[in-house]
């Protein structure tokens, strides 16, 4: 698929991975909506790189109806970034008792949900499109985490609404195959977001020395650039990539 001209929805495109994808688009001729809850930074990136931006809660119908009705409005819409994301930290059983069942009900509603919410709402636009030369309608990118495969002590709710997206990607590209419409994740490992640089430096240095090679935190760019990989690359289709330096984490 060729980006230049076709519209793509990037949730989460207010920052982080989302940002750097969003830029990505921008800068290959595409016309990208921004699909977020931060509403200042995200006109603020919209207007600096000629894309629009649609307040989103992704899980929420209504908002995810809004932005696909945005993107149909401006063109073909061709791609699907899902990084819209929330990564709260608590163990099964801690010093106050149980997980609070409302934060794993939430973060299961935000991480899963939320992208399948966004991915069935592109699909049903993309399926009117008129085929590409190779036959596709459409593109659709997750983002899960290698939490899904080596979840850390704290992660029960984060590991499993990430190994959600993962089990959920090849049934939806078979779904989508009769459509033209591919379906993609992939699974970053230690990476430099707004959520890793809230931690102490010292942390922030002790977990780039742990990925093998190369020894640092990924950045959007590294995301962005395999992003578009994806959407050119017509054989991808409902696998998982791994994009972690060969990190596995330890338990904690």
């Amino acid at each position: 698929m060729d980006i230049a001209g076709k519209v793509f929805i990037v949730t989460g495109g207010a920052s982080g991975l989302g940002e750097g994808t969003a830029r990505m688009l921008a800068a290959q001729g595409g016309k990208v909506v921004i699909a977020d809850m931060q509403v200042e930074k995200g006109e603020a990136i919209a207007k600096d790189i000629g894309g629009v931006f649609v307040k989103c809660d992704v899980s929420q119908e209504a908002d995810g109806q809004a932005v696909v009705a945005k993107a149909v409005s401006m063109g073909k819409l061709m791609g699907l970034v899902n990084c819209a994301g929330i990564a709260p930290a608590e163990k099964t059983v801690g010093k106050n008792g149980a997980h609070n069942l409302g934060v794993f009900s939430k973060t299961i509603t935000v991480n899963l949900v939320g992208s399948f919410n966004m991915i069935r709402l592109a699909a049903d636009a993309m399926c009117k499109n008129e085929p590409e030369a190779t036959g596709e309608r459409g593109v659709m990118i997750s983002t899960a985490s290698v939490a899904a495969y080596d979840g850390q002590i704290g992660q029960a709710a984060y590991s499993a609404s990430k190994g959600g997206i993962v089990g959920m990607t090849l049934p939806i590209a078979r779904d989508l195959a009769r459509n033209g419409i591919r379906n993609m994740t992939i699974a970053p490992g230690i990476f430099g977001t707004p959520m890793m640089f809230g931690m102490p430096q010292e942390v922030q240095d002790s977990l780039a020395a742990s990925v093998p090679f190369p020894s640092r935190l990924g950045t959007p760019q590294d995301y962005a650039k395999l992003a578009q990989h994806i959407f050119e690359n017509d054989m991808l289709n409902g696998e998982v990539i791994r994009l972690d330096g060969a990190i596995r984490l330890a338990p904690r």
